[in-house]
């Protein structure tokens, strides 16, 4: 008959374990400390960087992306800190200077697209509105999201809407687009056409005509869509996808 260990041994094995324990939390304690010193010393020379190239980082966007994405590497955000090293250096006045443009030419031409704009005019628009000074920066649709992407901070009036690989919106009224909202949007971008009918969301979407209309309906209502009923199936306009319909301010 096989005989059960003993309270000793038993309490010998829970020693045991424990030590085990402590010794894997002490290295566990070791390589964190490492890694928070590597990462404080990423930092350091991640600011001496931005130091030394901040107007290139303000005027070449390749470069400025390429910054970007080494913050991201260590969990630095400069866009988000309001103090200290990156508030001197200005690197976020670049964003929030732009996202005032981009409020104003939203603004401006709210009452003709209904709060829609593509991403590609809204560049155009904003290019053509800065100053001869300013138009010497290379600004990029990242840089575009960048800024808006900060500009949610304000509720949900700006934000961004994906029609298609690459291809984007921005919002600049309150309410966000509910899903069927966006597949229409996005199913007129996929015709390359700026509009759609009834029948063709039916046949691109399966959807029921009922469901296409209600979206549409919806779309004309809050003034993002225009009704055309001249060609025999009303089709339905998206000002907001009109290529060069409204010449730079």
């Amino acid at each position: 008959m096989r005989r059960r260990a003993g309270v000793g041994a038993i309490q010998k094995q829970k020693l045991e374990l424990e030590k085990y324990k402590e010794k894997g939390t002490e290295i566990q304690e070791n390589q964190f400390q490492q890694m928070s010193k590597q990462l404080e010393v990423f930092r350091e020379n991640l600011e001496e960087f931005a130091a030394k190239h901040k107007s290139e980082i303000k005027k070449n966007a390749q470069f400025r992306r390429q910054f970007q994405e080494m913050c991201a590497a260590i969990g630095v955000d400069p866009l988000a800190s309001g103090k200290g090293f990156w508030s001197v250096l200005g690197i976020g006045d670049f964003y929030y200077e732009l996202g005032v443009q981009i409020v104003e030419v939203c603004m401006a031409t709210n009452y003709k697209n209904g709060g829609l704009i593509t991403l590609e005019e809204l560049r155009t628009r904003l290019i053509a509105s800065r100053g001869k000074a300013k138009k010497l920066q290379d600004i990029t649709n990242e840089d575009l999201l960048a800024a808006v992407k900060k500009l949610k901070i304000f509720g949900n009036g700006f934000t961004t809407v994906s029609v298609g690989k690459g291809k984007w919106l921005v919002q600049s009224v309150p309410g966000e687009l509910n899903l069927d909202q966006t597949q229409v949007l996005q199913a007129a971008s996929a015709l390359g056409t700026a509009s759609v009918s009834v029948s063709k969301l039916v046949e691109d979407l399966s959807w029921t005509e009922s469901r296409a209309q209600t979206a549409l309906n919806h779309m004309v209502r809050e003034g993002l869509a225009w009704v055309d009923s001249q060609a025999g199936e009303t089709l339905y306009w998206f000002p907001s996808m009109f290529s060069g319909c409204v010449s730079a301010a």
